[in-house]
């Protein structure tokens, strides 16, 4: 009997507010070897409508969280700050489902926004791979991004969000997660 490939998790959305920002927090710790900062978390707060949970059977298992970056004269960009799954979800399409709805919101009520950016630890070949099947590109490699990683650097990946207007779809040259 050959293995099955797993099934897409049924998958549901929820908005980050001030009363559940301590779900995304928990998350975060125990998805990320990082503890990010109170900062981030008023940025995620303020751009809630390109930050989403995502719950099965009523439970968190992931979530994306962004920020908007605007520098004088250019277009604004869309930071994807983080985006994690609990290891028993991962595989299962949450993550894919998340870049898909933050990628489609933008598209669809942000139409300035012609770029999303995200740095990833050089060493995460996973997440890198998993960006790449959805058009982001690599770009320079950042020395010394991470204080308390090893390896501390990072590469800068890039999505043209002008390219295509069915920007959240993954390519076919990998298995959506």
């Amino acid at each position: 009997m050959a293995d099955q490939p797993p099934s897409r998790l049924p998958i549901t959305f929820g908005t980050v507010t001030d009363k559940n920002i301590e779900q995304l927090k928990v998350l975060n710790r125990a998805i990320f070897p990082i503890n990010y900062p109170e900062r981030m978390y008023k940025d995620v707060l303020a751009y809630t409508d390109v930050t989403h949970l995502a719950y099965h059977n009523d439970v968190l298992v992931g979530a994306i969280a962004c920020r908007m970056e605007r520098a004088a004269q250019a277009a604004p960009k869309l930071y994807i700050l983080t985006l994690g799954v609990l290891a028993p979800y991962r595989g299962l399409g949450a993550g894919t489902a998340l870049l898909e709805r933050c990628l489609a919101h933008v598209a669809s009520q942000l139409p300035e926004v012609q770029q999303a950016v995200l740095h990833v630890q050089t060493n995460n070949e996973e997440a890198i791979r998993f960006y790449q099947r959805f058009g982001f590109e690599l770009g320079e490699t950042i020395t010394g991004y991470y204080k308390r990683l090893d390896p501390p650097d990072a590469v800068l990946l890039t999505k043209d969000l002008r390219a295509s207007s069915a920007a959240a779809g993954p390519h076919t040259n990998g298995s959506a997660s």
